[in-house]
């Protein structure tokens, strides 16, 4: 008996699906393995500010720190691969001009995703953490397991460069005529509510922290507004010429 095309066509897709995703996989766990490779160095930079060493409370947290900085790195350096299979999966379901924006958005989603790493690393991590220090210097002995420090840089980091890839998300969505300004302009007071929230979930529990997180998201939901006004005027003058 033949086969429904649709159904060879949904199986052509989940095939395609997969072929990409272990692609993106495989990168993954080779930037992984590479990052193990030096990871005693990337630990020695990103430690070398402290005045005292880390404490380990049991004999696999090392390991655990370990592949914690490695799986980092990995994702850092996968996610142009993982954008770029993206593309070409999507690829076909795009028109052209859509298909041109889409590659062209690949590098600036990577430099965006670096920014808001360095923006959370070089800024926000030292700011919060002085604060923490100096709240707790005259009544308690400050000392800092591995696992907590390394879990605390990481919520100050990766979320940050995922949060900074908003401008290049609406503008995408802008080209294909999902979003406008007017939309977004209309559901300012609801994102702005979704970003406290998410700001607040990922600091820790005091006030100041919530700020310097907040003030950063509402600016970058802004800038993706400002963005977007410009595609879309773009997109109407191409239109009406």
């Amino acid at each position: 008996m033949a086969r429904d095309p649709n159904e060879q066509s949904v199986i052509g897709h989940l095939e395609e699906m997969r072929s990409r995703l272990i692609r993106t996989l495989i990168a993954f766990i080779v930037s992984m393995a590479a990052a193990l490779i030096y990871v005693r160095d990337i630990y020695q930079w990103l430690v070398r500010d402290m005045d005292r060493k880390l404490v380990l409370l049991g004999p696999s947290d090392v390991m655990w720190v370990y592949m914690t900085i490695a799986g980092a790195v990995a994702i850092a350096v996968t996610l142009p691969v993982a954008a770029y299979q993206t593309w070409r999966f999507v690829q076909p379901a795009l028109p052209a001009q859509a298909q041109r924006s889409a590659l062209m958005l690949i590098p600036g989603i990577s430099v965006l995703f670096l920014v808001g790493i360095g923006f959370g690393y070089f800024i926000l991590f030292p700011m919060v953490l002085r604060f923490m220090n100096e709240m707790a210097t005259d009544e308690f002995t400050v000392m800092y397991t591995a696992q907590k420090y390394f879990t605390f840089m990481i919520h100050m980091t990766i979320p940050f460069g995922l949060l900074f890839e908003m401008p290049a998300v609406v503008m995408f969505l802008t080209r294909l005529g999902i979003l406008d300004p007017k939309r977004l302009a209309k559901a300012r007071k609801a994102a702005y509510f979704v970003l406290c929230i998410v700001a607040v979930t990922i600091t820790p529990p005091d006030v100041l922290s919530d700020i310097i997180v907040i003030v950063p998201l509402f600016l970058l939901y802004e800038v993706s507004i400002s963005i977007s006004k410009f595609v879309y005027r773009k997109q109407l003058n191409a239109l009406q010429s």
